[in-house]
C-alpha cells in the first residue's frame, strides 16, 4: 500500500483542516493518523497527516502537484513524502562515542528508518568503529586556520551524497554561521541541559560541587547561536550526594545518548515543525 506524510505550516485560518482532508478524500486517500496545533502566541498552524493512497489515486507527483492551489491559498510551507523513505544521515563526532555508538546500534537493529552515509570526525579515534560497521569514514581535522577549508569539504560532501540530516554526535567544534545557515533545519546537535550554567570544561564535576539534584541533556537544532537552536527532546536524570564526579559523567552519557536518539527518530518522522526559536513536536 502506498502510504504518505503530509506536513504543513502557514498562518493559522478558518478551513485549512477541512481543505486538506477534502482534497484528500477527493484523491482517494484516507488519512491512517493526523495531528495538528494552532499556536496562540505566533498565530501559526501545524499539522502532519499520515494518509494511505486508494486504487484510484495518482502518484505522489501528481499528489504533490494537484495539492498546490490548496497550499498557495493558505500560504502553506509544506512536504510531502513516501512514509517509507529513509532518511539519509552523516554522523559527526569528536572523541566521545557513546552518542555514536548508540545511533549506530539503533541503525543497525533497524530501530531508526535511515541510511548513515558517512561519519566524519576531526579525529582518528573512531576509524576502526566505521570501518567495522561498513561505514564511510571521513577525517577532516579542523584547525583555525584550516576551519573554513574543512567547512566547505563538509558542504560539498552534504550535497554530493544528498544528505537530509546531519548529526552532531558529541562534535566538539563550534559550526560557523555559515555552515549553520547551509545546515538549518536539518543539523540537531546534543548538549548536556547544564548549559549554560556549566559551559567549558569539566562541567559535571563543577556540577558536584554545586550539588544538583537533576541532570540531563538537551537536543536541538543548530543555529549560529551556540547551543540556542529549537529544542526538539530533552530529558532529565535525578541525581543526589551519594553520586561522584565521574557517575554524573555516567549518567549524563546515558542521556546523552537517549536523548539525541529521539530527536533523531522524530526528525525522520516528520515529526518536528520549527516555529520561530522553537519548535512543534506532532507525536
Amino acid at each position: 500500500m502506498r502510504e504518505y506524510i503530509l506536513t504543513i505550516s502557514c498562518p493559522d485560518a478558518v478551513g485549512i483542516v477541512a481543505a486538506v482532508t477534502t482534497f484528500l478524500a477527493v484523491s482517494d486517500c484516507n488519512i491512517k493518523d493526523s495531528a495538528q496545533f494552532g499556536d496562540p502566541a505566533t498565530r501559526l498552524f501545524f499539522m502532519r497527516t499520515h494518509f494511505s493512497a486508494g486504487d484510484n489515486a495518482p502518484d505522489l507527483e501528481t499528489l504533490r502537484a494537484s495539492f498546490c492551489a490548496t497550499a498557495k491559498r493558505y500560504h502553506m510551507n509544506w512536504n510531502m513524502v513516501r512514509a517509507d523513505e529513509r532518511c539519509r544521515m552523516l554522523i559527526m563526532v569528536s572523541k566521545q562515542g557513546h552518542c555514536l555508538n548508540d545511533l549506530l546500534f539503533r541503525h543497525r537493529s533497524g530501530a531508526l528508518r535511515a541510511d548513515i552515509a558517512g561519519i566524519v570526525s576531526n579525529h582518528e579515534t573512531f576509524r576502526d568503529v566505521a570501518e567495522w560497521q561498513g561505514i564511510p569514514f571521513h577525517y577532516l581535522p579542523v584547525t583555525p586556520e584550516t576551519k573554513e577549508e574543512k567547512e566547505k569539504e563538509l558542504l560539498f560532501m552534504v550535497e554530493k551524497e544528498k544528505i537530509d540530516l546531519v548529526v552532531l554526535a558529541r562534535y566538539m567544534q563550534i559550526l560557523s554561521p555559515e555552515l549553520c545557515g547551509a545546515l538549518a533545519g536539518r543539523c540537531i546537535n546534543i548538549h548536556h541541559s547544564f548549559l549554560p550554567s556549566f559551559k567549558g570544561a569539566q562541567p559535571y564535576r563543577r556540577a558536584h560541587e554545586r550539588g544538583v539534584k537533576l541532570i540531563g541533556a538537551t537536543a536541538h537544532y543548530v543555529t549560529a547561536n551556540l547551543d540556542e537552536g529549537p529544542i526538539i527532546e530533552q530529558e532529565v536524570q535525578r541525581v543526589d550526594h551519594a553520586h561522584t564526579p565521574e557517575d554524573l559523567a555516567a549518567i549524563g552519557r546515558d542521556v546523552e545518548s537517549i536523548v539525541l536518539a529521539r530527536a533523531v527518530r522524530l526528525h525522520i518522522e516528520h515529526r518536528v515543525l520549527v516555529n520561530g526559536n522553537k519548535t512543534v513536536v506532532l507525536r
